[in-house]
């Protein structure tokens, strides 16, 4: 049974931070590159930041280059979204998903997902 399983997620303020985690199990996950999207009412769901599954390789949209930081702790079967100077325009769902793959198109690494999903954790940003 796989089973990805976010949290840190609340409400804060435009300018505040939140840390996100997704612990996984029932992966290998240490093989897996592992993706966060999210999802804003009346919005299409969209990738916010990607890692390769030994870390190598990031991706982050451009929206959140620079506040957002995607990490990894492999002995801990988790993945981590730093997120810093929280603006009302990231406010959404965000879902964690595992064993997606990067391609690369003009210079950039890109991830499309994987098959396994987390239940998604609201984050809020007042303005």
């Amino acid at each position: 049974q796989v089973q990805l399983v976010e949290s840190g997620g609340g409400l804060v303020q435009a300018g505040g931070s939140l840390r996100l985690s997704c612990a996984a199990s029932g992966i290998t996950f240490s093989a897996n590159a592992m993706g966060w999207y999210r999802q804003a009412p009346g919005k299409q769901r969209e990738l916010v930041a990607a890692i390769s599954s030994g870390g190598w390789v990031n991706y982050y949209a451009d929206s959140v280059k620079g506040r957002f930081t995607i990490s990894r702790d492999n002995a801990k079967n988790t993945v981590y979204l730093e997120m810093n100077s929280l603006k009302p325009e990231d406010t959404a769902v965000y879902y964690c998903n595992a064993g997606g793959g990067f391609t690369s198109v003009s210079g950039r690494y890109y991830y499309t997902p994987g098959n396994y999903w987390g239940q998604g954790t609201q984050v809020t940003v007042s303005s």
